[in-house]
């Protein structure tokens, strides 16, 4: 083979090949660096394919029975100035394959986040999303708005799971929920849930960014950037903006003197 041809092949060979065997005695340079390569890409496969392995059996364990549902809930946008915080809760059947690479939402690019979760749609048992709009943040408390959240995100799944496992947050409601910290890492359906949560949240600031250009929403998701504070001093806070966050706040009437849009 020339080395295009072997390039070509290797996109789609399979490790027990015998046509391996004669490969690695192939001296060619350019040979040599694309079993390389072939060989740091299936090291990747068998690392991710175990942790994915070690998220489901993290699940299991909170398992009544080999199929018994357990819903991961999980949430995007507790930190921004501006937009709501957005919640989301997964059931996962006890082996899915599909979504091997799955990890939480910070991790993975945008794009990655929206292909997987298409996936999880449908390949999840059920899945629910709850949106906390800035409103009830500013009634609440963002602590709270989050809990109420989540626990709208639960009740909004079609089956009722036998135990929820929540990423650092403790729920209330008939099932039993398990708080745990850095869940998004360890559980595969909260995994699942912080990716529909993010994704969820990042359309709905596009959307706003449409109705509200001026602050670039489409750039920070409403995070406190240099740009988004700039954008504030101008044109002050819009009916979006989280009123008793400190930043906002101090944009409001009888401080700056600028209107509340």
């Amino acid at each position: 083979m020339t080395i295009n041809e072997v390039r070509t092949w290797l996109e789609t060979a399979e490790e027990g090949d015998p046509y391996f065997r004669e490969l690695k005695n192939d001296s060619r340079a350019g040979v040599i660096k694309l079993l390389a390569s072939y060989e740091r890409k299936q090291d990747k496969k068998r690392l991710q394919l175990e942790r994915h392995l070690e998220k489901e059996q993290f699940d299991d364990g909170f398992r009544l029975s080999a199929e018994s549902p357990v819903a991961g809930v999980d949430e995007a946008g507790r930190g921004p100035l501006a937009g709501p915080v957005v919640t989301a809760a997964v059931i996962l059947p006890p082996s899915c394959p599909e979504l091997a690479g799955l990890d939480d939402s910070k991790s993975i690019s945008r794009e990655a986040r929206e292909r997987l979760a298409a996936v999880i749609r449908k390949h999840a048992v059920a899945w629910s999303v709850h949106v906390q709009p800035a409103t009830e943040i500013d009634r609440l408390n963002i602590y709270r708005a989050t809990r109420e959240s989540m626990e709208k995100a639960v009740a909004g799944l079609s089956v009722k799971p036998d135990a929820v496992i929540a990423d650092a947050m403790s729920l209330g409601g008939e099932v039993p929920c398990h708080p745990v910290v850095k869940a998004d890492a360890l559980s595969l359906c909260v995994a699942a849930a912080s990716v529909l949560a993010k994704t969820e949240r990042d359309a709905y600031m596009d959307r706003l960014h449409e109705q509200y250009p001026a602050y670039g929403f489409d750039r920070h998701s409403g995070y406190g950037t240099a740009a988004h504070l700039e954008a504030l001093e101008t044109h002050g806070p819009c009916p979006e903006h989280r009123k008793t966050f400190a930043p906002v706040a101090g944009f409001l009437v009888g401080t700056s003197g600028k209107p509340v849009q």
